[in-house]
């Protein structure tokens, strides 16, 4: 039998779906979140709540009740630089611009959320995080989250939860697992240096292209025969830019990827062997300059929380309903969060039963929205059974 909240919850989904589709309709790229930020304010401002803007930039934080231990939930608002596939009446109408990730999910279920608790007597306060920029950092290298950071939205937080949408799970499904559930993410630049000559006189130059191809096939190699196989690492080089004549040999070639970990220990390993895989340009007579931009630290569930939160899901929607999740090697910034709080952070499956899983991050992603309901009332209900119950003072 449903739950009290999940009842509720359900009465509100004409209302979440519409909140959902308006935010679909007009997706905003990271820190530009303006027409998403003054919706999420406006509902906030109906149901009473203290509201603070321009939180980070562009997010938005929402204070319920007035006295006790704190609890926050999260939602990122950003969209995706994608062209959208679907042909839906509520497809985006931003060119090259689309909620990709479900983040326009995330949001109407938070809100759906606050709807929820506005109807019931809090024993603690709840903080309501609406956040810019998860896919991207600015132009000094800061997330949304890392600013929600700095600018308090976490203060005083005893727990923070997340929620992200998963096309992998049927909606009607909820996962939850403890430990690491997304990696640490760093970028790196490579700038490979050689001495140009004309290609017909070769022998008189150094050639940046092939040291760069030295480089790219060592980096390659690194998880495979650095990496204890019992460990987890990516290394991929996903730009390369070099040369400006088919008849000259390029002096100058740049070289940009990615490296995803969960162990730090393993995370300065490769950092250690990349540096090792650029140093083959000198003993072939070139150069390199290396530069590392640290980003998203991994993502550790706290085990009490998730514990919790598979327990809260279960009550919902029953056991059988409740999946482990599959770590990632993706990233997400809500790590920042739990650097400061104890955090955990749940999926929602929105599959439609009987169809193939849409991915994230594609053009023709989409969601069940009969999953909207349950997104609101799970995250009421972590909210209200954790201040009920307070599982890390235990």
């Amino acid at each position: 039998m449903k739950t009290t909240i999940l009842q509720r919850a359900d009465e509100l989904a004409p209302r979440l779906m519409d909140i959902r589709r308006a935010i679909h309709r007009h997706p905003e790229l990271g820190f530009a979140e303006y027409r998403t930020s003054a919706l999420v304010a406006d509902v906030l401002h109906s149901l009473g709540l203290r509201v603070e803007t321009g939180v980070g930039k562009t997010g938005v934080v929402g204070h319920m009740g007035s006295e006790g231990p704190v609890i926050a939930l999260r939602a990122d608002m950003d969209a995706l630089p994608i062209q959208e596939q679907n042909s839906t009446e509520y497809a985006s109408q931003v060119d090259g611009v689309m909620h990709a990730c479900g983040h326009d999910v995330h949001t109407a279920c938070l809100l759906g959320a606050a709807m929820l608790l506005k109807e019931l007597e809090l024993p603690g306060r709840v903080r309501l995080l609406f956040q810019p920029s998860e896919e991207g950092m600015d132009e000094v290298g800061k997330s949304g989250a890392m600013r929600m950071v700095e600018e308090g939205a976490i203060d005083h937080v005893e727990a923070v939860f997340g929620m992200h949408v998963d096309g992998k799970y049927e909606a009607g499904t909820i996962a939850c697992s403890p430990g690491y559930v997304m990696a640490a993410l760093d970028n790196f630049k490579i700038d490979i240096l050689g001495r140009t000559a004309h290609a017909a006189q070769a022998y008189l130059g150094v050639d940046a292209i092939l040291l760069a191809a030295q480089v790219v096939n060592t980096l390659h190699t690194i998880v495979s025969r650095r990496i204890p196989a019992a460990k987890s690492a990516v290394i991929s080089v996903g730009m390369i830019h070099g040369g400006t004549k088919e008849n000259n040999l390029a002096d100058h070639v740049e070289l940009r990827g990615t490296l995803r970990t969960f162990d730090p220990e393993i995370r300065n390993l490769l950092l250690r062997e990349i540096d090792q895989a650029c140093s083959l340009t000198r003993s072939l007579g070139g150069d390199y300059q290396l530069a590392i931009q640290e980003g998203y630290p991994a993502l550790l569930n706290d085990p009490t929380l998730a514990s919790f939160a598979r327990g809260v899901a279960a009550d919902l929607i029953g056991h059988q309903a409740v999946k482990e999740i599959e770590p990632e090697m993706g990233s997400e910034d809500f790590s920042f969060y739990i650097q400061r709080a104890s955090g955990c952070y749940i999926t929602l499956g929105v599959r439609a039963p009987g169809q193939p899983m849409r991915p994230l991050h594609h053009p023709g992603f989409d969601i069940d929205e009969s999953t909207l309901p349950l997104g609101a009332a799970m995250m009421a209900q972590l909210a209200l059974r954790y201040l009920e119950e307070k599982p890390l003072k235990t």
